[in-house]
């Protein structure tokens, strides 16, 4: 099962994340056969790390919940919260190879529960084309993955133009105007 891990920072974090960034690298070896994304969120100006998203492969929610518990930056206090929702694949493109690092945003979308039809992908806006600015899109889902509750969508764009994008699929979906929320983001990993 994929779930989508998100921390965030607690406020006010100095030098502690880089005085247990090997820690936290060292954990998230024993999974990086399993990550289908993972990153940090950043401030407004890219610059300031406020979180990190995972998209793992995990056996189950009790899985999911221990992969969040026992990171080091959880284990230290860094993070003020987290949240682990069930996610389904919808699309992934590989990271661009311009050579240009151009910003990304990740933007997650939230909305009542909604049965699940089928076909989701087939509601993806041009843009997740060859090309196209969508690079990564999935469905948050209940715990059976019979209803949707929201989506998570990784756009090569700054987070006014990422929403724009992203949004006639999020409402589509929702069959409402969904709830968005963008932030900077780019892909992690050692490399």
């Amino acid at each position: 099962m994929l779930f989508h891990v998100h921390a965030e920072d607690r406020p006010g974090l100095g030098s502690e994340l880089y005085d247990l960034a090997e820690e936290h690298w060292s954990y998230m070896d024993r999974f990086e056969d399993r990550f289908v994304l993972r990153g940090p969120t950043l401030d407004d100006d890219g610059e300031e790390h406020t979180g990190s998203v995972h998209v793992v492969e995990v056996p189950d929610r009790a899985a999911a919940e221990r992969f969040a518990t026992e990171e080091p930056y959880w284990s230290a206090g860094l993070y003020a919260g987290y949240t682990a929702l069930r996610a389904v694949l919808l699309s992934d493109r590989e990271p661009d190879t311009d050579g240009e690092e151009a910003p990304h945003t990740l933007v997650t979308g939230a909305w009542a529960p909604r049965p699940r039809s089928g076909g989701e992908s087939d509601l993806l806006p041009s843009a997740a084309g060859p090309g196209g600015s969508l690079h990564f899109t999935a469905l948050l889902v209940d715990d059976d993955g019979t209803a949707t509750t929201g989506m998570i969508a990784v756009v090569r764009a700054l987070p006014d133009e990422a929403v724009e994008v992203v949004r006639p699929f999020a409402d589509r979906l929702a069959d409402a105007p969904a709830a968005l929320s963008a932030q900077r983001w780019c892909r992690g990993g050692r490399d």
